[in-house]
């Protein structure tokens, strides 16, 4: 029996095509490329000053690029880019003295293809808070009403600016579930974030940027099984031996003997990366820890961003 073809992939809904960005002192971008496939999300990553805002604005079409070039349904950004894209900025201002539906309808009303009232309300969660005064909402509720701004013209693609800073847990895993019921639609989503754990839950396919470049990109379970073939064992620090604590800050992990460990102490916690955990365990035994507190588990996005970019403070 003849085996179907493969599905080619879907043409990009955004691509972005070597995209420079210069200013008179740095070069914010430098030969950044990527593609949105419909449907799916797509996180940009990296620390501050690597050059995501710039990328991100130079995608909404707000700034232009010095060259390269940004493509909407394969043609350049314009009206009908403009029409379907929906974008909910880190900060913004909105009109005082209107309530949170009143906000809604007014930039319900700037556009030409929108989706109900009522269900840009019910798809952020925000009925209840309908005749609230748009200045008297917690953060939670502020972004989504944001988002509730950026959806009412039922975007083909949104961009999410750092959505959840700021939220606390709860929150940010409702806010998170607003997110996959939204994707579910079929809307494309563009994110960036500080938080690994939002990447690795909302994201298929991420890219970590430094210094205006691309460095790594791939579907976080991909990149993860590229780069590490090890575990992590955290041990409190409280329950290692002062006198092993000070051999791993001056030797690292070759103070444990154990081939191609890493060691990274922090004030409360010594972490070790190894793929040979029970070596590990018997060498932190035989130097006096105890093991009552101890931790394993899997490699994950944060372990990959600070392997990639590094651990020093960025301005």
């Amino acid at each position: 029996m003849d085996q179907p073809a493969p599905t080619a992939p879907a043409a990009p809904l955004l691509e972005a095509r070597n995209l420079v960005k210069h200013y008179p002192k740095v070069k914010a971008v430098d030969g950044v490329s990527l593609a949105l496939r419909p449907g799916t999300c797509y996180g940009l990553l990296g620390p501050n000053g690597a050059g995501k805002t710039t990328t991100i604005e130079m995608l909404e079409g707000i700034s232009p690029p010095t060259s390269g070039q940004v493509l909407y349904r394969g043609e350049p950004l314009g009206a009908r880019f403009r029409q379907e894209a929906g974008i909910q900025f880190q900060k913004t201002s909105l009109q005082e003295f209107l309530t949170v539906r009143e906000t809604v309808e007014l930039f319900h009303g700037l556009y030409e293809h929108t989706l109900p009232i009522d269900e840009v309300m019910k798809l952020c969660a925000l009925e209840e808070l309908a005749d609230r005064d748009n200045r008297k909402l917690s953060g939670g509720q502020q972004q989504r009403l944001l988002l509730a701004v950026a959806l009412v013209n039922d975007p083909a693609v949104l961009f999410l600016d750092e959505p959840t800073t700021g939220m606390d847990p709860q929150a940010r895993r409702s806010f998170w579930d607003l997110i996959q019921g939204i994707k579910a639609r079929g809307t494309t989503v563009l994110l960036t974030t500080h938080y690994m754990d939002e990447a690795y839950v909302l994201c298929d396919r991420i890219a970590i940027m430094d210094r205006g470049r691309i460095i790594t990109e791939g579907s976080p379970t991909d990149l993860l099984r590229e780069h590490f073939d090890d575990v992590v064992l955290e041990v409190p620090a409280a329950d290692v031996p002062a006198a092993l604590r000070e051999a791993l800050a001056a030797t690292g992990a070759d103070a444990l003997g154990v081939p191609h460990a890493q060691v990274n102490l922090r004030d409360d916690l010594v972490e070790v990366s190894t793929g040979s955990v029970e070596a590990t365990l018997q060498a932190l035994t035989g130097h006096g820890a105890s093991l009552r507190g101890l931790r394993i588990r899997p490699r994950n996005l944060e372990d990959l961003f600070l392997e990639l970019t590094g651990r020093e403070m960025r301005a």
